[in-house]
């Protein structure tokens, strides 16, 4: 097998991606390079969806990186992805192994498949006390005075808000050098499933780890000391699910207004990706609910004709 290739797998939430990009690395011998934003947070298991089993094929592992890789209460951004992304990629190549990236983190995937020049923004001690105290509205209003946010979730938190002024202010008020990002090629692939079947998987998923354990995960990451606003920044079900445990909402509550809330970020999801082919990068779709031998065979197919032959 000839190795040394990148292997894009992007789609939105409950698609499926991560069982087709485990079985997609078996077969080629890959390892697995994580795009998700916050599966690499130890302990954030359930809420996270980390979903290790589905690494197992036929009783082997496939090594996947860039899981569980930092501690619960650290804000991971998208500069130190790339660092590590970048050396776990430089260290598979050396090896001769294919990587496949898969994730449902658009602005990681993209970061990595545009080289992004992002530069480290060091904490501003002084800006961050002239605006501890403002209102989440108050903290939206200035970030929107700068001529560009970083991301739609930049707002969940006044956190998460004080942050992103911190790293726009750092960028006006300093005329620097942005550090180079290496030109990556790779083959991408979009997983698809039509609406009506995303929405199912999702709710049946929600139900799922709502009853395997996911409010006693909040439940001990909060007694572990990591704080409730700290939990809510790190999306959706920690979110929802720390407002129930600090009785902020009833379960009832809880789980319809979650599970809205992932309809929405899975139809968010899909529209990045689109905005990713409209930005020049050249997306395979692949019909989700085609059985996996079907499309690991669509798959391996494209990659000879853009690489090679593939076994």
């Amino acid at each position: 097998m000839t190795g040394g290739r990148l292997i894009t797998i992007i789609g939105p939430t409950a698609s499926g991606k991560t069982a087709l990009a485990a079985a997609l690395a078996d077969r080629l011998g890959a390892e697995i390079i994580s795009a998700d934003s916050r599966q690499v947070y130890r302990g954030m298991d359930i809420g996270t969806g980390k979903d290790l089993d589905e690494y197992v094929i036929g009783g082997r592992r496939v090594p996947c990186h860039l899981i569980d890789v930092r501690d619960a209460g650290y804000h991971y951004n998208l500069f130190e992805y790339q660092e590590d992304f970048l050396r776990t990629y430089r260290d598979l190549m050396a090896r001769g192994k294919d990587a496949v990236l898969c994730g449902g983190s658009g602005l990681y995937v993209e970061s990595v498949l545009k080289g992004y020049a992002m530069m480290p923004v060091p904490e501003d001690k002084a800006l961050r006390s002239r605006l501890e105290g403002k209102t989440l509205d108050e903290l939206t209003a200035i970030l929107a005075t700068y001529k560009r946010l970083h991301n739609t979730t930049d707002t969940d938190t006044p956190k998460r808000a004080i942050r992103a002024i911190e790293i726009e202010e750092y960028y006006r008020a300093n005329n620097i050098t942005a550090r180079q990002f290496p030109s990556i090629d790779s083959i991408v692939f979009g997983i698809q499933v039509d609406r009506e079947t995303r929405r199912q998987r999702i709710s049946r998923r929600l139900d799922a780890r709502l009853d395997g354990g996911l409010v006693d995960e909040v439940r001990r990451l909060l007694d572990e000391g990591v704080a409730a606003d700290d939990l809510k920044y790190y999306g959706l079900e920690y979110k929802y699910v720390t407002a129930y445990v600090l009785g902020e909402k009833p379960y009832d509550e809880m789980h319809d207004k979650l599970e809205t809330a992932i309809h929405q970020f899975a139809k968010r999801q899909m529209t990045w990706f689109r905005g990713m082919e409209r930005r020049g990068i050249a997306i395979n779709w692949i019909d989700g609910s085609l059985p996996l031998e079907t499309k690991l065979a669509m798959m391996i197919e494209m990659i000879n004709q853009k690489y090679g032959n593939a076994s």
